[in-house]
């Protein structure tokens, strides 16, 4: 078990880890298309809506 952390604590060392700033800003892109396709999808859902309302109320 102590090897298992020890490799796993040299393995993290390896990695190339983003800055307070760049993961402040991916942070940022990934919050802006979450909100972006939630409007989307959202959008299109209401149409969704709309259109089968439209199509059982004449049928």
């Amino acid at each position: 078990m102590q090897r298992y952390y020890r490799e796993t604590t040299g393995e993290l060392r390896k990695v190339n880890w983003p800055t307070r700033r760049e993961a402040t800003r991916l942070t940022q892109v990934v919050i802006l298309v979450m909100v972006v396709f939630a409007i989307f999808l959202g959008g299109l859902d209401y149409l969704f809506l709309q259109f089968f309302a439209w199509l059982f109320s004449t049928g």
